[in-house]
C-alpha cells in the first residue's frame, strides 16, 4: 500500500475510531494494524489526534522548460533518427548551431540556452508524450515441427564457417499489426557478418522459400546452414523440404530466448531499423521503394574504397596506431648473428677483459660496391684505420672476429 494510500484510509479510519468504545477501537485498530502494517502505539497516536485529508502535492517553482524548449528538442531528436537522450544530449551542441544554418530550427537565444542545459534525464521526460513504441513482435510460433528442429544455441557457434547464417523477419507495421503490411528477411552470416536484406510482401511460407532462393543467389559463399526463431514462417514443411533438398543445415533457438539469435537481432537494429526506421510500409509502391533501398545499401556496402578522395580502407584507430618500441640491443651485438660454421664470437678475451664493439658493415645493394669502392693503390679522404687488437694466448693467431690476424 502506497503512503498516499495509507493516508487516505487513516482519514476514513480516524473519525469512527474517535467515536467508538472501548471494544470497539480494539477492533477498529486491529483492522487498521492489518490493512497498514503499522507498530500498534505509532497507529493508536495517528487515529486518536485529528487527520487532515491528503491534497494534491505542490511544486514549490515552476516548470522551467516550456512548449518552445519540447519542440526544439523534438526537432533535433528526429533529425537524428530518434537516439536515446543520453547520446542526443552531448551532440545538441554541434547539432543545434547545423539545425539553425540549414534553416531546421528557428529558436531564441533564451530557448537555445535552455536547449544545451538539458541534461539525459530531463530529455526523456520532455519527448515522453512524442515517443513511439518500437517495433513490436508479431512472430506466432509454430509447433508442429519443433520435435523435427534441432535446437542451437549462441554458445554453439565456436566453429562455424562461411555459410551459416541467422536469419529473422522484420515487420514494418508502425506499431498496428492489423492488417496487411511489408516485412524484410534478414540474413546474417555468423563468421563474416554479411548481411542481406530482402522485402516480402506477403507473409507466408513460399514467400520466404523465394527470397532464400534469391539470397542465394546474392551470397558470396554457398549457403550451408540456416538458424531461425519459432515463428510459423520458418517452422513450416516447406521450408523444412527445401533445406532437406538443398542440403541446408536446419536449426532453430529456443522459444522467448533472443539470446539465441543474437547475431540477427543486432543486424535488426543496425541495419534494417537505422535504414527504414519504425514507419507502416504496405502496398506495391512501398514494396518498390523498399527493395530499392536494400539494393542500394547493398551496393554501398559491397563498393570499394575510392582512393582518389582520400578514402583509406584502414579505420582511423588502426592508422594512427603507433608501432611497438624494438626492445633494446646491448652493445656489441651482431645483427648479423651467428655465422654458418662458425662459432659466436666472445663477448670476452682470454684475460676475461670484455672485448670492444664491433662495427657492423651495411647490406650492399647489387652495384653499389663496385660503384663505392675505392680505386686500389689510393687512400680514401677521410677514412680511418682502427688498429686490431692484438691476439689473446691460446687463440692460434686468430683476432676476437675470427678471422686471420694481418
Amino acid at each position: 500500500m502506497s503512503f498516499r494510500a495509507e493516508r487516505e484510509l487513516l482519514a476514513q479510519v480516524a473519525p469512527r475510531y474517535v467515536e467508538a468504545g472501548h471494544a470497539q477501537k480494539s477492533v477498529i485498530l486491529d483492522e487498521f494494524l492489518a490493512a497498514t502494517g503499522y507498530a500498534r502505539k505509532y497507529a493508536i497516536r495517528l487515529l486518536a489526534r485529528p487527520v487532515a485529508p491528503p491534497g494534491p502535492i505542490r511544486r514549490p517553482r515552476a516548470p522551467r522548460y516550456g512548449p518552445a524548449v519540447r519542440e526544439a528538442l523534438r526537432v533535433a531528436w528526429a533529425a537524428v533518427n530518434g537516439i536515446c537522450a543520453k547520446r542526443l544530449v552531448p551532440f545538441l551542441p554541434e547539432l543545434v548551431p547545423a539545425l539553425e544554418r540549414h534553416g531546421h530550427l528557428a529558436v531564441t537565444d533564451e530557448i537555445k540556452d535552455l536547449l544545451l542545459t538539458l541534461s539525459p534525464a530531463t530529455a526523456d521526460r520532455l519527448l515522453r508524450p512524442v515517443r513511439r513504441p518500437h517495433g513490436i513482435g508479431t512472430t506466432r510460433p509454430g509447433r508442429l515441427l519443433k520435435q523435427q528442429v534441432p535446437v542451437r544455441t549462441f554458445a554453439e557457434w565456436t566453429d562455424v564457417r562461411p555459410g551459416f547464417l541467422e536469419a529473422d523477419l522484420v515487420a514494418h507495421c508502425g506499431g498496428n499489426p492489423e492488417g496487411p503490411f511489408l516485412h524484410t528477411l534478414t540474413l546474417t552470416d555468423v563468421a563474416t557478418a554479411w548481411t542481406e536484406c530482402l522485402p516480402l510482401l506477403h507473409r507466408t511460407q513460399s514467400a520466404v522459400v523465394e527470397a532464400l532462393d534469391r539470397a542465394r543467389q546474392l551470397l558470396p559463399f554457398p549457403l550451408l546452414g540456416l538458424d531461425t526463431d519459432n515463428g510459423t514462417e520458418f517452422l513450416n514443411a516447406e521450408l523444412l523440404a527445401y533445406c532437406e533438398r538443398e542440403q541446408v543445415t536446419f536449426t532453430r533457438g529456443r522459444t522467448a530466448n533472443k539470446n539465441d539469435q543474437c547475431f540477427i537481432e543486432q543486424k535488426n537494429g543496425s541495419v534494417v531499423r537505422t535504414l527504414v526506421g519504425y514507419d507502416r510500409f504496405e502496398g506495391q509502391l512501398a514494396y518498390r521503394q523498399l527493395a530499392e533501398a536494400a539494393h542500394e545499401a547493398a551496393d554501398r556496402r559491397a563498393r570499394p574504397p575510392d582512393r582518389r578522395s582520400g578514402a583509406h580502407p584502414l579505420p582511423a584507430s588502426a592508422r594512427h596506431r603507433r608501432a611497438p618500441a624494438r626492445p633494446a640491443r646491448p652493445v656489441g651485438h651482431d645483427l648479423r648473428g651467428p655465422r654458418s660454421g662458425a662459432a659466436a664470437a666472445p663477448d670476452r678475451d682470454a684475460a676475461g677483459r670484455p672485448l670492444a664493439p664491433r662495427r657492423v658493415r651495411p647490406v650492399e645493394q647489387p652495384g653499389e660496391r663496385d660503384a663505392a669502392e675505392p680505386v686500389a693503390g689510393r687512400a680514401v679522404r677521410g677514412a680511418r684505420v682502427r688498429p686490431r687488437r692484438r691476439a689473446g694466448r691460446g687463440e692460434c693467431g686468430r683476432d676476437a672476429t675470427g678471422t686471420e690476424a694481418a
